[in-house]
């Protein structure tokens, strides 16, 4: 028999109206099953690599590639020490940071946050802080002036705004004959940022570093240097090589290192869900079995009667493994077709949730990152698709190969 009237008799099983239209919901049902389960999959794989962009971009960002520290945390000479990191051909930027905790307050709202002093200048080199502002320019945070920067969470909650000015305390404070007294200095904001991430977002704040340094009491001293480098895969490799370079006697610290467990997290999160909906496509697959098993009872007379005009039982078996074919085909395809539209769209469709039913999926106070990402990859999709086409396929081989053994006599005797 020739291939296109097997593929016609195939779309005629597929597609027919026969006397058992059960069969053919159950066709349909299947197909349906397989399109639903290829699209949820690759809208979750989607959104769990968004995820895990986001917060590389933003941990990137906020805390930079790779750090060299002082035991002590106390790092001296701290130029020569830059010098040192730029020599590396891998190193792209080097810059000081001082860190510290305090409270922040103002008015009768008090808060705790990070401190973080830094050199505006040099920071400028080593990450992509300033794309961060939301109000108010990073260049504008001099030595001496006195200012600082905000999260957006944070100047919320504070209810303060740019122009403002808070009281921003040491957690450390002054020994005196009369006791101890807290360090406080009296900031300006000047700025307001949104890293997107709750824990940045509402307790860290930006401080120039030799005002840091002032408060603090550290004299010349930081806390570490943070590296730019030209391969962020080999953060851990290259920060040594700067350290030994350096004589020594210094802690690294890569990105991966200080948020191992977020990435952690998020590989056996995606395995996880990529396992359970890849066996919900194998049912939706597998419901081929059942359907084309009732479609082979159903349609006997047709095979006895293909079989006495002269088809071969191999051209059977092709008819009933097109069928198959065409419902993973289709199945995959059109479920393809709805992932993609509604991973490009998340989003809006994420949005019009919130303003209906007046909820935050992501609220900024539980979660690190308040929106939902997506990052559709090409490798997802023909992973998924052809893993739901090849579980199709394999499903039709049983029923297929036992209506090649149907007997013509036999199939015409049960048709009495």
């Amino acid at each position: 028999m020739r291939t296109k009237y097997i593929v016609w008799f195939a779309g005629k099983y597929l597609l027919s109206r026969s006397s058992n239209s059960f069969i053919s919901l159950i066709s349909w049902i299947s197909m349906l099953g397989i399109m639903v389960a290829v699209a949820v999959l690759i809208i979750v794989l989607s959104v769990v690599n968004g995820f895990e962009e986001e917060l590389e971009t933003k941990l990137l960002i906020m805390s930079g590639h790779a750090n060299i520290e002082h035991p002590s945390r106390q790092l001296s000479q701290w130029p020569s020490y830059v010098d040192i990191a730029e020599d590396n051909k891998r190193v792209i930027a080097a810059s000081p940071y001082l860190n510290g905790q305090g409270m922040i307050i103002s008015g009768e709202k008090i808060s705790s946050v990070v401190i973080h002093g830094i050199d505006p200048s040099l920071e400028s080199k080593t990450s992509e802080f300033s794309k961060l502002m939301q109000v108010g320019n990073l260049s504008e945070m001099k030595d001496g002036t006195y200012s600082i920067i905000l999260g957006i969470d944070l100047a919320k909650s504070l209810n303060i705004s740019v122009g403002e000015k808070v009281s921003l305390n040491l957690v450390e404070g002054i020994s005196t004959p009369l006791g101890v007294f807290p360090r406080t200095k009296e900031f300006r904001v000047i700025g307001i940022f949104r890293a997107g991430m709750n824990e940045y977002d509402r307790n860290l704040v930006f401080i120039n570093i030799g005002d840091a340094q002032r408060l603090m009491r550290m004299k010349d001293f930081v806390s570490g240097i943070r590296l730019s480098l030209t391969d962020i895969y080999a953060a851990n490799e290259i920060a040594r090589e700067v350290a030994l370079s350096s004589g020594g006697g210094l802690v690294v610290r890569d990105w991966t290192q200080r948020h191992v467990n977020f990435f952690r997290s998020i590989k056996i999160t995606k395995s996880i869900l990529f396992v359970i909906l890849l066996s919900v496509i194998a049912v939706a697959a597998f419901n081929i079995v059942s359907t084309l098993v009732m479609a082979v009872k159903d349609k006997q007379s047709d095979i006895a009667i293909l079989r006495t005009s002269g088809s071969s039982s191999m051209a059977v078996l092709k008819i009933f493994v097109v069928q198959g074919f065409l419902i993973g085909l289709l199945g995959s395809v059109l479920g393809v077709l709805l992932g993609i539209f509604v991973t490009l769209n998340l989003e809006s469709l994420v949005s019009a949730i919130e303003s209906i039913f007046n909820i935050k999926v992501l609220a900024s106070e539980v979660y690190f990152i308040s929106d939902v990402p997506a990052d559709l990859r090409i490798e997802d999709i023909m992973m998924v698709s052809s893993i739901a086409f090849l579980l199709a396929i394999i499903a039709t081989l049983y029923p297929a190969w036992s209506a090649s053994k149907i007997l013509p006599s036999e199939a015409l005797r049960h048709e009495q």
